[in-house]
Parts: C-alpha cells; sequence; structure tokens
C-alpha cells in the first residue's frame, strides 16, 4: 500500500511539475476581414517598453522567428508603409507553486470480540497511525506574449495572438523554444503556410 500511495504521490508531482512548461496558446480575430490580401507588414515595436524585461539576444530570436513565420505566410516586412503593422507585448510575472507530500504509516482500527460458551467474553483493540506531511515550494516565471497585428490603413485590431508559458532559465534551452512557441502561437494565424 506505501509503494501504491508513493508511486501515485510521484505522477501526481511530476504531472503538475511538466504541466508548467507547456504553453497555452488563444488567439482572436475579424473573421470580415480577408487576410490573403496583404502582402507587407511593419513592426512597430514593443507596447510599453516591454522588451527591457528580456536580454538582446532573446528580442533578437523572437523578431527573427515572428519574421520567418510572417514571411511563410506570403507577408514581407518592411520598413515604412505596410498593409499590416504589428506590436508585440511581454508580462513576466513570480510565480511560486507549492507540492505537499504526506508519508502515512501505520493504520487505525477497532477489534472487538464476543463469545459464547462456557463463559462468556469481551475483547477490544484500537490502534493508531501516523503522517508527515512535507511541504516544497518552487519560484518560477510565467512570460505573457501578446502579438496584435492591425490593419495600417484604418488602424483596426484584426488579430491577437496570446502565449502564456514557464520561462526557462537555460539560455540554450531558449534558443530553441522560442522558435517553437512563436511557431505554436502563429498556428493560430487566420493564413497558414503553404504546404
Amino acid at each position: 500500500m506505501k509503494k501504491l500511495i508513493k508511486s501515485f504521490s510521484f505522477l501526481f508531482i511530476a504531472i503538475m511539475s511538466t504541466g508548467h512548461f507547456y504553453a497555452q496558446v488563444t488567439s482572436d480575430y475579424d473573421n470580415t476581414v480577408d487576410f490573403t490580401q496583404f502582402k507587407t507588414i511593419k513592426f512597430l515595436g514593443w507596447q510599453d517598453n516591454s522588451d527591457q524585461l528580456i536580454n538582446d539576444l532573446d528580442k533578437q530570436r523572437i523578431l527573427e522567428s515572428f519574421g520567418k513565420e510572417f514571411e511563410m505566410r506570403n507577408l514581407t516586412f518592411v520598413e515604412q508603409g505596410g498593409d499590416l503593422a504589428v506590436t508585440l507585448y511581454l508580462v513576466i510575472d513570480q510565480k511560486t507553486s507549492t507540492t505537499a507530500y504526506t508519508n502515512y504509516t501505520g493504520g487505525m482500527g477497532y477489534g472487538g470480540r464476543w463469545g459464547y460458551g462456557y463463559g462468556m467474553g469481551y475483547g477490544a483493540g484500537m490502534g493508531m497511525g501516523s503522517a508527515t506531511t512535507t511541504y516544497s515550494e518552487n519560484d518560477y516565471q510565467v512570460g505573457t506574449f501578446v502579438v496584435s497585428v492591425y490593419e495600417s490603413e484604418s488602424k483596426k485590431l484584426i488579430w491577437q495572438g496570446i502565449s502564456t508559458k514557464t520561462i526557462n532559465e537555460n539560455p540554450k534551452k531558449r534558443q530553441k523554444s522560442i522558435p517553437k512557441g512563436v511557431a505554436k502561437l502563429m498556428k493560430k494565424y487566420p493564413v497558414q503556410p503553404p504546404k
């Protein structure tokens, strides 16, 4: 029974801790707009100077990843003009997760006995177990990344994608995870790359 409880506890902790690493992606768009008509896009910058929250290497990774994703959708980045304009916004929140593990030993029980025969008898017994709960806290950062695409002429928001994910502290892993995260977010864009 102890092994079963330990196995279940380990599995639960593993599932809960890995859940933090997958990006949650949502998007919304104006379904009256024909997105295939647009051919050029201009980068308007980071809203509220949110790019100051990350280093220059990650900024470059993000911009290059979006550049590739938009180009695969037949959109070319331009310095001036542009059919569309894109802005990026980043928020980083400090979070703490708490995990509790309870180690339970023993059990509680009651036993009674009645007897008949040459004499009457009665017996009773009771026992208790003990439990120890250990708490551990884990600090981590959650990044929320917002991409907003506007029609340049009307300045109207036509698409917005939002990705929320635990930030990986390892730069080598970010080198791979940023392009993957951008690609996952861009799967929600109304125009998909040709196959």
